[in-house]
């Protein structure tokens, strides 16, 4: 006989950029899991926690079996994480903050379980047999949604060159096109401000190293008027003749900034893709009504080093299917009945019932 086992009780440390939808993914199964949950909210976001708390509570959950607490970085690596009444912390975050908090858990008493959900660069390769305008749309989309504050954000582009001169063309003009920078509580507003200033400076530090070492941008700030210099608001920047010996190509920006790199072939696109210290999600836009072109993105799903592949759509997920990471993007997984497993001690139980 197999058992799902003892029940948890775990901590959920949620991001702020996301603060509705992380803790979702993570309070609630854990809760139908049968686990009592102590939810840690990012200090940028702190009143949806509790509305969720609310909710519950209204609903008729039990006293304490969800609890919030607000705590600084410092209780939160050496107290939260090294309680030995915590059996298992759930940190969606940084590469850096999941590296804190698992060495933190190890402090503590026992071997603490701990799930990750870190970071990404995630890249998108457009096949000679994609539909441009479709996938134009999509990937202007996944690059700047959210001001591209988002883990499985698009963060590079390998496009054919057979297809890259009128990709990038349609890229930018769409980039233009779709978006106004400003106020997010204005109604005209499509692109909002990113997190805090130290970011804003950071992204477009990445950008203006990227430009001094050859990188060409054909959309910058300077057509976003209400983009300024020591401001939150950061315009939407789209950039060619960059490589991986740019930091913009190799590590995560988390603002909205893309790289469009051109590529000869499925091989030189799959190279690159893994040539990554992430490894969240992946896209592979082409013609899926094609059998050999799907056969191609059957061989880029066994070889991508990704815990996602897409084919012809990008920075999403659905509840029924595991979200994970490889390499620096993260250790675990939620979402699915396999994130369940992560939730519960497994029992196995073994019974010899006498005979005559």
């Amino acid at each position: 006989m197999f058992s799902k086992g003892s029940k948890l009780t775990g901590s959920a440390i949620t991001p702020w950029n996301y603060p509705h939808l992380c803790t979702v993914n993570s309070v609630i199964p854990a809760l139908l899991a049968g686990n009592a949950v102590i939810l840690k909210p990012a200090p940028q976001t702190p009143v949806p926690s509790e509305r969720v708390l609310s909710a519950f509570i209204a609903a008729g959950l039990p006293p304490n079996v969800l609890q919030v607490i607000h705590l600084s970085q410092e209780v939160t690596l050496n107290n939260l994480c090294t309680d030995p009444r915590v059996d298992y912390v759930a940190f969606t975050g940084s590469v850096a903050g999941g590296r804190a908090v698992q060495e933190a858990a190890a402090r503590g008493k026992g071997f603490k379980r701990v799930g990750l959900e870190l970071g990404g660069k995630d890249p998108a390769y457009v096949r000679p047999d994609a539909d441009l305008p479709y996938t134009v749309a999509n990937l202007v989309d996944g690059a700047f949604f959210n001001s591209g504050q988002s883990c499985c954000a698009i963060e590079r582009i390998y496009v054919h060159s057979a297809v890259y001169d009128e990709f990038v063309k349609l890229f930018a003009e769409q980039t233009k096109k779709d978006y106004k920078l400003g106020d997010p509580t204005k109604p005209d507003t499509s692109l909002g401000p990113v997190v805090s200033l130290a970011s804003a400076a950071r992204i477009r530090k990445q950008v203006a190293e990227a430009i001094a070492a050859g990188a060409t941008a054909l959309v910058s700030e300077k057509d976003f008027p209400g983009a300024k210099e020591g401001t939150t608001l950061v315009g939407p920047t789209v950039l060619v003749n960059v490589d991986h010996s740019m930091e913009v190509m190799t590590e995560e920006t988390f603002g909205p900034v893309i790289g469009i790199m051109k590529v000869e072939s499925d091989d030189e696109a799959l190279a690159l893709m893994n040539d990554s210290p992430y490894g969240l999600t992946a896209s592979i836009w082409t013609n899926a009504a094609d059998p050999a072109s799907v056969a191609v993105f059957n061989s880029f799903v066994d070889d991508l080093e990704t815990g996602t592949v897409y084919m012809n759509r990008a920075d999403a997920l659905d509840p029924a299917l595991p979200w994970t990471g490889v390499k620096n993007s993260g250790r675990g997984l939620s979402l699915s009945t396999l994130g369940y497993d992560q939730l519960t001690h497994a029992k196995a139980v073994m019974m010899r019932v006498k005979t005559a």
